[in-house]
């Protein structure tokens, strides 16, 4: 053993203790547990464990083998970036005009259904998010919120409506009123439902609406409590837009999707709706251009984040194609799969005006209500300004 040329002493051990930093153990709160969550994965990682099963997985799945969520995520993850060098970053403009109105972020909470099942703040935790965000948030015709009920959440906020066109156009055209009368401006028709897709997840899990105390569900909630004391003691969990329907979910939706729907369909809304209207579920270049014939003021390239047709093409890879063909006409929306700001950022590099979330913004709220929420799209917007300044944009 080689002599040391230094004297050796003995730690005292009180230095020691200072050294490893013990801490008293304590319960982390609310606050300090999606503090510690640096990116939308660790929220869903927090969400997983804070919610039931089915819920969790009703958010989280897909159709079939998941195979369309799988590689549109991928995509986004393929693709390189070309930062410039010795640009002034010191500050960075965010925002972004669409549709007539300036947001501060480049991106809005997409429509989602059954939204109380993640978390009993719901649709309403969303609204005051976005409003605080000032960014717009979409209600769902599936939401558990009536559009009135949004708006008095978030008053200042930029609240849309997303339509299913029901077999009933009655009944559609009363929801469109509605939400035009609450000072919704903006409507986003989906189309492309004309039947469910097969989320195979939620069939193993027997998922219902609202979700059932079974002794299944009895065991699996043990460690949920929260979940479940929410569950119990807020408002009935319903569909706002179909409050006195009193069949299952599935005879609700095949009550609702028709799969006689056509560009006749997309016309006659056309010629109904005032505002803005926004086409989502576009998955070639030929219908984008024939929605944009029929004069919609911007398409959402969207697969529904894969929980419809699996192997449906993936939204990022049109994104050129419909910049080519429509040039700057029509606005060029995109969702599905974008759970980072620099997904975002890639979007737009490739000629999209804005994007939406949905998975993201749900596991925030699954994680943490609306707290929950707003860290998501902290994560979000600071991903956004820290790519910016790396890539040499301002």
């Amino acid at each position: 053993m080689a002599n040391s040329n230094f004297k050796r002493v003995f730690p005292n051990p009180m230095s020691i203790f200072k050294t490893l930093n013990f801490k008293m153990l304590v319960f982390p709160s609310r606050k300090s547990r999606l503090a510690r969550a640096l990116t939308i994965e660790d929220l869903r990682k927090i969400a997983k464990r804070r919610t039931p099963k089915g819920p969790f997985d009703y958010t989280d799945g897909a159709a079939e083998s998941e195979s369309s969520l799988d590689r549109t995520r991928n995509r986004y993850k393929s693709l390189q970036f070309v930062p410039s060098i010795l640009r002034d970053v010191s500050k960075v403009d965010t925002s972004v005009e669409v549709l007539g109105e300036k947001f501060a972020l480049p991106f809005g909470i997409a429509p989602t259904g059954f939204t109380r099942m993640m978390h009993a703040e719901g649709e309403r935790a969303g609204a005051k998010a976005a409003e605080k965000f000032q960014i717009p948030f979409t209600l769902s015709t599936l939401g558990t919120s009536t559009i009135a009920e949004v708006v008095d959440a978030a008053p200042s906020g930029r609240n849309w409506f997303q339509l299913y066109m029901w077999r009933d156009r009655e009944g559609s055209m009363r929801l469109v009123e509605n939400a035009w009368n609450a000072g919704v401006r903006n409507l986003i028709l989906t189309v492309d439902v004309p039947v469910a897709g097969a989320r195979h997840r939620d069939t193993r899990n027997g998922l219902t609406i609202p979700p059932s105390l079974t002794i299944r569900t009895l065991i699996e909630a043990a460690p949920k409590v929260e979940w479940w004391w929410n569950f119990l003691t807020t408002p009935e969990l319903r569909f706002a837009s179909m409050s006195q329907w009193k069949g299952t979910v599935a005879e609700l939706l095949d009550y609702m999707f028709d799969p006689s729907m056509s560009f006749e369909d997309l016309k006659w809304i056309r010629r109904q709706w005032k505002g803005t209207l926004s086409v989502k579920g576009i998955q070639n270049v030929d219908d984008a251009k024939k929605a944009a014939q029929i004069g919609v003021d911007a398409i959402v390239l969207s697969n529904h984040g894969g929980r419809q047709l699996d192997r449906a093409p993936i939204p990022l890879e049109l994104v050129q194609q419909c910049r080519k063909l429509l040039g700057k006409n029509v606005e060029i929306h995109i969702d599905s799969g974008i759970t980072r700001g620099s997904d975002v950022l890639a979007a737009l590099a490739l000629g999209a005006d804005f994007a939406y979330i949905g998975r993201a913004y749900l596991y925030g709220l699954m994680a943490g209500g609306q707290e929950g929420v707003e860290r998501s799209l902290e994560i979000m917007t600071n991903e956004i300004t820290r790519t910016m300044k790396l890539l040499g944009v301002s």
